[in-house]
């Protein structure tokens, strides 16, 4: 029963939510979004004898939250 609420409970809206995680959330997001970035921009500039695997396939993974980013960061570029 993932992704479905408990009966009885209520949704929580963003004004419900403190400062303090308003701003996690905001911060969690840019990081997410600034490792996509940095990876299809490494993506477009190396050249492809310099990644392990297809870059098309990079591409799609980068989009596959932070698991696609760091995997190519950590696995997909040849040293």
């Amino acid at each position: 029963m993932s992704g479905a609420a408990e009966p009885g409970a209520a949704k929580r809206r963003w004004s419900d939510l403190s400062p303090r995680t308003r701003a996690a959330i905001i911060a969690a997001g840019a990081v997410q979004n600034s490792l996509l970035v940095a990876t299809l921009v490494d993506l477009r500039r190396r050249p492809a004898r310099k990644i392990r695997g297809d870059k098309r396939l990079w591409t799609a993974a980068a989009f596959v939250s932070w698991v696609g980013p760091i995997g190519y960061f950590t696995y997909g570029r040849k040293r």
